[in-house]
């Protein structure tokens, strides 16, 4: 077994010893119903400080999972230069439903989760890195909010690599526009996934494409809900090419 299958076998687990739950079927994670569920979960850092890295990662786990669970991509994928900032959701979900459901099934906890994100892309700038330096990276549950977050909030990113995930809602009840000024947008599913209904997929990376970002959209025969080795070496790809864009000395 090759260490990208282990990797991809424990992502598909929530990076906890088990699978992702609440995707396919009717069950539900119970969260807080505060105004802001996730507001007071700290995320988890890895690699270098904000202060002294040159560009940031930061990941967004799935649901059932853990930010810890997340380092291991930043290691598997080579960024140990980078500032990583791992996210946390309240109950390990960041949204109860399925990413499919009427967002307003999601709230508030959609409207939190995407905040969460935003607090952290927004610290990450004020700390000194550039927008186009920081890379936004989720699997699963956590692909499906990095790509909503992207696409309300469309701007040049170093970039969006979505793990399993689509935008959320089946239909789009958000009307995007903006400008993503190329932007790399990795959207990676099985054609096999369960939990991703791949005709989601491209349709996401078709509204990618309208927002004027450089859509590399990937769908592998025969595989289910879980990482790949080509996944992987995607991300690695993004990483190399925003590292190349950091002045030297």
């Amino acid at each position: 077994m090759t260490n990208s299958t282990r990797f991809g076998r424990a992502m598909a687990r929530g990076g906890r010893g088990h699978k992702p739950s609440g995707l396919g079927g009717m069950t539900m994670t119970i969260l807080d119903r505060s105004s802001d569920p996730h507001g007071a979960e700290a995320p988890v850092t890895a690699g270098l400080p904000l202060s002294s890295a040159a560009f940031a990662l930061i990941l967004v786990h799935g649901r059932g999972g853990s930010a810890e669970g997340m380092l291991p991509l930043a290691r598997a994928s080579g960024a140990s230069d980078a500032a990583v900032i791992a996210l946390s959701a309240a109950g390990n979900s960041w949204y109860p439903n399925r990413f499919l459901a009427p967002t307003s099934q999601n709230q508030p906890w959609l409207s939190s989760a995407l905040a969460a994100v935003d607090r952290t892309v927004e610290g990450a700038i004020a700390a000194g890195i550039p927008a186009e330096r920081v890379l936004l990276v989720g699997f699963s549950q956590g692909a499906c909010l990095s790509l909503e977050y992207a696409a309300r909030h469309p701007r040049r990113l170093g970039g969006v690599a979505a793990l399993a995930g689509g935008l959320i809602g089946e239909k789009r009840e958000q009307n995007y526009s903006g400008d993503m000024a190329g932007t790399p947008v990795l959207l990676a599913c099985g054609d096999a996934d369960e939990h991703i209904p791949v005709e989601l997929v491209r349709s996401s990376a078709d509204v990618f494409s309208t927002l004027g970002a450089n859509v590399d959209m990937r769908v592998y025969p025969g595989i289910n809900h879980t990482i790949v080795g080509d996944q992987l070496e995607a991300l690695r790809d993004m990483i190399d090419a925003v590292r190349a864009t950091v002045p030297a000395g």
